[in-house]
């Protein structure tokens, strides 16, 4: 059968997306075939689009773009267990923007009935994230300082509100008032905007010149060095996304003085196996189901206004999470 979906023949802006048609064969040995109502869109997304290095592998032309999805089962191959015929499942898979995809089934996890297909699509990969940043990279302790830059974006809400239901004080920057307002809904005890204030100063008097435990840190070149300054001594700077541009070498005597740690993780590490991927997604539903974390879809776009989607994200004109709808 064919599909509808969302291709790139060549890197670049938004203009490079191109709807297309894709083969879908049924499910081989393995896999599961899913028709999917919700595609994640996520920041991963533009760099694999623009030919960054980043969580993606480097795929021949053309390419179809995206990692996340969520829908249902519609066929199910040989030697697979576990699943059936019309089940709710999320999938981490690349491949994600069309409609209708073959994904090997330990890519898969249910999804609780609680939770939307358009919710889990959208936050499924920011989720997963937000489990192994703040409960395994770095595990949250009660009584901790944290900050988060970018505290507004669909990451930035998750990590403030898991945060805060983990017991740390969460500090989270901004660019607008409008963001602050949303990243105090979601978590922040302290809201600092960039645009007006310095955020080093800011955050050691918010911290009486302690410092925080650790920097979630999803904007990159512009932030993440004089992050380092607002770290206690043995704090981690953790650099998990790069939207002003990477962060380039830098003098590791600036660790030195206080026993600094960074570190630049990839979610696919973190779910490599089923088991990981099935046990994070556990420990996700289960804190959305303890009422620690609102997952909210905050944008909606048609597959066919991609490139408006994109344009958006790219800009950081958006709040909270997106979703793109087949």
């Amino acid at each position: 059968m064919l599909t509808d979906a969302i291709c790139i023949n060549r890197t670049g802006g938004p203009d490079v997306l191109e709807p297309c048609r894709v083969a879908v064969p049924p499910p081989a040995a393995g896999e599961i075939q899913l028709r999917q109502s919700a595609i994640g869109l996520n920041f991963a997304d533009i760099y694999q689009r623009k030919g960054a290095h980043g969580p993606h592998a480097v795929a021949p032309f053309p390419v179809t773009l995206g990692s996340v999805g969520a829908g249902e089962v519609v066929a199910i191959g040989p030697g697979v267990d576990g699943f059936e015929l019309g089940q709710r499942v999320a999938c981490m898979h690349p491949g994600a923007y069309q409609v209708v995809r073959n994904v090997p089934a330990g890519r898969l996890v249910p999804v609780p009935d609680a939770i939307s297909a358009e919710v889990a699509g959208a936050t499924l990969l920011r989720g997963l994230t937000a489990e192994y940043l703040l409960r395994r990279l770095y595990a949250v302790q009660p009584g901790d300082a944290v900050l988060v830059h970018a505290a507004a974006g669909g990451m930035g809400v998750l990590l403030s509100q898991w945060a805060r239901a983990l017991g740390a004080t969460v500090i989270g920057t901004v660019g607008s008032e409008a963001k602050r307002a949303v990243a105090l809904a979601h978590g922040c005890h302290h809201v600092i905007n960039y645009r007006e204030t310095g955020f080093v100063d800011a955050v050691l008097a918010l911290t009486g010149g302690a410092g925080v435990a650790v920097v979630y840190d999803a904007v990159g070149k512009d932030v993440f060095v004089p992050s380092l300054q607002c770290l206690r001594p043995c704090g981690m700077a953790i650099n998990y996304g790069t939207a002003s541009g990477d962060v380039e070498a830098f003098d590791l005597q600036l660790l030195h003085a206080r026993s600094l740690i960074v570190s630049r993780p990839t979610l696919r590490t973190y779910i490599a196996s089923p088991q990981a991927l099935a046990a994070a997604a556990a420990t996700l539903f289960d804190a959305v189901a303890a009422g620690q974390l609102r997952l909210e879809v905050t944008h909606r776009y048609p597959l066919a206004a991609v490139h408006d989607a994109h344009r958006d994200l790219e800009s950081r004109a958006t709040t909270g999470s997106a979703v793109l709808i087949p």
